[in-house]
């Protein structure tokens, strides 16, 4: 471990400028809208404890803590150091929220990537998906892996057991293959071919929510609602998806009934954010 390694002003920089990619990945995504379920600047989606302003909130709370976690990568920190991290930003955002979680998936998962991208870059290396979740793997997996074993009860660890599904910390040790094999695809595809980010952001979403085992939704409407979602996506894209001409209303109507039905694809925006972030770094 490079524990003692000396940053030049540069590295330095470096650091802030991921972190701020960070950030601005999970404004773009909290910003879009239609969005299913999901809090956006125009309504509260399925969620009576949370708005745009709680999740501003949050983002403010979390600005060092990605600099921060970019920084202990670049380093080479070991596994507890950065979990350290991860619980004081936790703790900033509950804080932040009157004890809401708005932001608990993007700490865990894109702190994660953050601090690979800040590793990859203090050696000058690429900062494609598949380097950095090789880095995460390499440097920090076992540890992701042991604290995974031991973690407390909570209404994802539930749904993992009740149904087998692939939550945040399944996702990350399996290399994120919703992130690099779909989510990052269908974004850079949908900006090649509209040159518009709302478009881009909602094509990429739908992709995400077709193929994703959201355990938001399983939380919220247990097998049948997540099949309901990803089913309702798959036909939006088999629809064309953002290259429709009536997309804004489909997407619309999807909204109306996830709100309808409480449920809300709070991974599928976590991995939505993440896929803008890995985006990000290649420009």
């Amino acid at each position: 471990m490079n524990s003692q390694i000396r940053f030049a002003p540069d590295l330095r920089g470096a650091s802030g400028n991921i972190g701020r990619l960070a950030i601005r990945a999970l404004l773009t995504e909290l910003t879009l809208h239609p969005k299913p379920g999901l809090v956006s600047p125009v309504d509260n989606g399925a969620h009576d404890d949370m708005n745009l302003t709680t999740f501003v909130r949050s983002l403010l709370a979390l600005r060092s803590y990605f600099t921060a976690i970019a920084e202990a990568g670049a380093r080479e920190a070991p596994f507890v150091e950065l979990q350290r991290l991860g619980i004081e930003a936790e703790r900033r955002m509950l804080a932040a929220t009157g004890g809401i979680n708005t932001h608990r998936g993007a700490i865990f998962c894109l702190g994660f990537l953050v601090a690979a991208a800040g590793w990859r870059r203090a050696r000058g290396l690429d900062l494609q998906g598949e380097g950095l979740t090789e880095t995460v793997l390499q440097l920090w997996g076992k540890g992701v892996a042991e604290v995974g074993r031991a973690a407390p009860d909570s209404h994802g660890a539930r749904v993992i057991r009740r149904y087998g599904a692939r939550g945040a910390r399944e996702e990350l040790l399996a290399g994120l293959p919703t992130l690099l094999e779909v989510a990052v695809p269908a974004l850079r595809e949908a900006l090649q071919q509209t040159s518009c980010a709302e478009r881009a952001s909602v094509q990429c979403l739908f992709a995400i929510m077709a193929e994703l085992q959201d355990t938001n939704l399983l939380h919220r409407g247990g097998l049948e609602g997540l099949v309901f979602v990803q089913n309702a996506a798959r036909r939006f894209l088999d629809a064309g998806g953002v290259h429709a001409r009536d997309w804004r209303q489909r997407a619309l109507d999807l909204h109306g009934d996830c709100v309808a039905l409480h449920l809300s694809p709070g991974g599928a925006a976590d991995c939505l954010a993440a896929a803008w972030f890995v985006h990000g770094l290649s420009q």
